[in-house]
């Protein structure tokens, strides 16, 4: 169960997918797309921590970056990206089939 926080976030995200995002052409380097990782990242863990990753995320989806499959992190951390963390995963190659 959400808070009622989260489910603001999540409807203003769902919000923004439905009116802006569709009606813009498609730019986003990763997969998923921001907007939905920030959906997933604020489903997962919350308001705070999610809306973090989702921030992060945003940072690091710039032009000349190389983009590609970033999923969000089953162990909550903000450094699951380096080797050197508990909570690091290796990016996937290819994009889940369940995945919507």
């Amino acid at each position: 169960m959400t808070s009622r926080l989260a489910q603001a976030c999540l409807n203003s995200i769902r919000w923004y997918q439905r009116t802006i995002s569709a009606n813009t052409a498609p730019h986003c380097r990763y997969y998923p797309t921001c907007s939905m990782y920030a959906y997933q990242a604020i489903e997962r863990y919350g308001v705070l921590r999610g809306g973090l990753l989702a921030v992060l995320r945003l940072l690091r989806c710039r032009p000349w970056s190389r983009g590609g499959i970033d999923d969000v992190p089953q162990r909550y951390s903000v450094f699951y990206r380096f080797s050197w963390s508990k909570a690091h995963e290796e990016p996937r190659l290819t994009p889940l089939a369940n995945e919507s």
